[in-house]
């Protein structure tokens, strides 16, 4: 497989101002299919999930169970180097993406090949549509439900997802679930709860493990009720590019080392061992070692500032024993994106990447 030389190709985090007006974000580096925005230095602001897919101005929000809404003045355009947004400042449902003096992070994805998968084609016996990047091994999926445990849907990666965030479009009260291939009890990505309950495991994917073509859904409404929406996030590692594993605390500030194979720009963990946040760390707003300052999927709060990781050339160290990131014994599952692969395909694999 090629390396990824340049991961901010595909990748990226931009971080802006709001002015509270029209704001065209450029500098991402691409048109990005999947951005996900989040205010960072006050409480009570939603992150706010667009796609393209569903099309600007529909927003998914990771720390609610709300449906998709349409607000036509957040973000309005997927640009070739960014995207736009409207004059979203009065704190409409609570997930303002442009507030004026207000400092924003935005994470962005590219997927960017269409995708159409018939019933009853590749195994799958609900059609779905979406977005796919089969090199970076991400794909945005949309299908309909069909009412009962044990339908297939197609994901477009040709390989086997290791990662899926799934939601259901309409009606609220229906939470964010996700499938990790070291917890596939499965996980709520609005909450800290944690479905650790084995007959329970028909609603979490029906309680199979994905395929190359397809993922399986659960009989619970989450995931599966006739006629209704579902929007899955697709993810598989690529070497050098990102890598979805497990890490084990140690209790200690000289905490464990996590080889990754790359440097990282993007790191998200959640305790799995008990209930915790889910927690986001990336190379913009931590430019320099000690790595902290994370935000949380599933809470509207402000940037929590504590330094607990540095980012070095080929992983990520624990520099802390606090218990959402290192208690000893804690189980984490992790997905991570890379600034820099450890060796590109340049240097003949021979001038690894520098640490910061």
């Amino acid at each position: 497989m090629a390396i990824i030389d340049k991961p901010s190709d595909f990748i990226n985090t931009k971080l802006y101002t709001g002015n509270g007006g029209t704001n065209a974000q450029t500098g991402v580096g691409f048109k990005p299919d999947f951005t996900w925005i989040k205010e960072r230095l006050s409480s009570g602001y939603n992150h706010a999930l667009f796609d393209v897919v569903r099309g600007a101005t529909k927003v998914l929000q990771s720390n609610a169970t709300v449906a998709e809404r349409t607000l036509s003045d957040s973000l309005t355009v997927f640009g070739s180097d960014g995207f736009t947004l409207g004059a979203d400042g009065d704190g409409t449902y609570g997930n303002t993406v442009n507030q004026n003096t207000k400092t924003y992070a935005s994470w962005n994805w590219k997927a960017g090949t269409s995708f159409s998968n018939n019933a009853g084609a590749n195994g799958a016996s609900l059609a779905s549509a979406g977005s796919i990047n089969t090199t970076t091994g991400f794909s945005i999926i949309k299908y309909t439900g069909g009412g009962s445990g044990g339908a297939t849907v197609n994901h477009g990666l040709g390989a086997v997802p290791q990662m899926i965030i799934l939601k259901r479009l309409q009606d609220s009260g229906y939470d964010w679930v996700v499938y990790h291939k070291d917890k596939t009890a499965g996980l709520y990505l609005n909450n800290t709860n944690n479905n650790n309950d084995s007959s329970s495991n028909n609603i979490w994917f029906n309680g199979a493990a994905p395929t190359s073509q397809v993922f399986t859904i659960g009989s619970d409404g989450r995931q599966s009720n006739s006629g209704k929406d579902y929007l899955a996030y697709c993810f598989k590692g690529v070497q050098g590019y990102s890598k979805f594993g497990t890490y084990t605390g140690n209790g200690n500030a000289d905490g464990p080392f996590v080889y990754l194979g790359f440097k990282p720009s993007f790191l998200m963990v959640r305790l799995t061992s008990g209930s915790d946040d889910w927690q986001i760390l990336d190379n913009k707003r931590s430019p320099i070692n000690i790595v902290g300052g994370y935000l949380r999927p599933n809470s509207d709060g402000a940037t929590v500032n504590n330094d607990v990781i540095d980012f070095t050339s080929n992983g990520f160290k624990l520099r802390t024993s606090a218990g959402s990131w290192n208690p000893s014994g804690g189980t984490f599952i992790y997905m991570a994106f890379a600034e820099n692969p450890f060796v590109t395909s340049t240097d003949n694999g021979s001038i690894p990447t520098t640490a910061r």
